[in-house]
């Protein structure tokens, strides 16, 4: 669309501000030519710090363009519908679209009390600032402002910055990336005191999660954004230009944003596997002892280890989301573990089921330091229970024959 923009006369772009206005419920429109001139337009970019919701954990950004105390506005590509039928499904599959929204000044910490907010005044020309707010404007029209969302390579944070890039036109230097820094290390900081959330997050992302990122990829959450446009800057004239010109505390909270406290251990999902180890163990002590499977209870640890494993197939192989494959979760918790779910007494394609199984687990948990792929610790005793299953059954069905 950035090609456009020669298509347009200047006077009917400036005009379209005021279009801007009317989306947000603003001001009644104003003629173009008693709107301020455009060699006043100012672009900042504003850096949200996390909040306690589980769609706010790592920031948010969004881009402020100023031409007078009246015409102030901010523009935010993390608009999306959560009240939308099938959102969650949708998400999860890929196919989640998100929105620009215009919104006034006056309105941005709406939703946001309590976080931390910085705005960063970027080094623009005046012909670079107002190609920027053209774009926006009409990018934020109904007809144009929806998008895919990815949520590691198109969102809230990569957006504005693709679009800094872009009207800057020549390439940015940033300061150097930390080394050996992915995905799954950025999000597991931010999901910190919320294991559950980290739990479900390496739980269905795959080893494209562990692959070291440059500066440009750790980008994909905003304060790395915000971090890296500090030290930024591009060539204008032969000369070294900083992006950022100026910096200010707009809310002056915690920087750790407003973020819940660590979640107790016994809430962990650690903890909740131990526990389930523990029963299992209880149940394999009392099945081993009476030399009978209870049936039962092993029905239920394959139907729902197998029901988590067709999640899991599916975000594997028909997911359009990023990251979900390969997944060697896959391994220990997949669709095959509702063969043993569903039979209720002991057959010979059951005991070739429960070698494999317990084979596969067993020299998953031996290769694991060795797999592109980052476990949770959670995962290992959650992996003995089934692979103790299969023990189990394979041994009484020795001895029962």
């Amino acid at each position: 669309m950035m090609n456009g923009f020669s298509n347009f006369c200047r006077k009917r772009l400036v005009a379209l501000l005021a279009v801007a206005g009317v989306l947000v419920s603003a001001a009644a429109q104003q003629p173009a030519d008693s709107l301020p001139p455009s060699d006043s337009v100012a672009v900042s970019l504003l850096t949200f710090y996390p909040g306690d919701e589980i769609f706010s954990l790592f920031g948010h950004t969004e881009l402020r363009i100023t031409r007078s105390t009246e015409d102030d506005y901010c523009f935010d590509y993390g608009v999306f519908e959560f009240q939308m039928p099938s959102f969650l499904f949708r998400f999860v599959a890929g196919d989640a679209d998100y929105m620009c929204g215009v919104k006034p000044t006056r309105y941005m910490t709406r939703g946001m009390q309590g976080r931390r907010l910085v705005e960063q005044r970027l080094n623009l020309t005046q012909e670079q600032a107002s190609l920027l707010r053209d774009y926006l404007i009409i990018n934020s029209m109904p007809e144009n402002n929806t998008y895919r969302y990815r949520y590691l390579t198109d969102n809230c944070s990569t957006r504005p910055r693709d679009l800094i890039e872009q009207v800057i036109g020549v390439p940015m230097n940033y300061p150097a990336a930390q080394q050996f820094v992915t995905y799954r290390d950025i999000m597991s900081h931010y999901t910190r005191n919320y294991p559950w959330e980290q739990f479900g997050i390496d739980l269905v992302l795959g080893s494209k999660l562990d692959v070291p990122l440059d500066a440009r990829g750790q980008m994909f959450v905003p304060l790395a954004l915000m971090q890296a446009f500090d030290g930024a800057y591009y060539e204008r004239d032969s000369m070294a230009v900083p992006l950022v010109s100026d910096t200010r505390v707009l809310v002056n909270t915690s920087t750790q944003g407003t973020v819940l406290p660590p979640t107790p251990w016994w809430r962990t999902p650690v903890a909740v596997a131990c526990l389930m180890l523990t029963v299992t163990l209880a149940f394999v002590w009392r099945d081993v002892r009476r030399k009978k499977i209870t049936h039962w209870f092993h029905r239920v640890v394959f139907g729902l280890y197998g029901l988590v494993g067709c999640l899991l197939f599916y975000l594997t192989l028909f997911s359009t989301q990023e990251a979900t494959s390969p997944n060697w979760n896959l391994v220990w918790c997949n669709p095959l573990m509702l063969l043993p779910a569903m039979t209720a007494r002991p057959q010979a394609v059951l005991r070739i089921y429960h070698v494999v199984n317990l084979l596969a687990i067993v020299l998953l948990a031996l290769l694991w330091p060795f797999i592109p792929q980052v476990a949770n610790v959670a995962f290992f005793p959650l992996m003995a229970i089934p692979a103790l299953c299969s023990l189990t059954s394979l041994v009484l069905m020795r001895d029962s024959r």
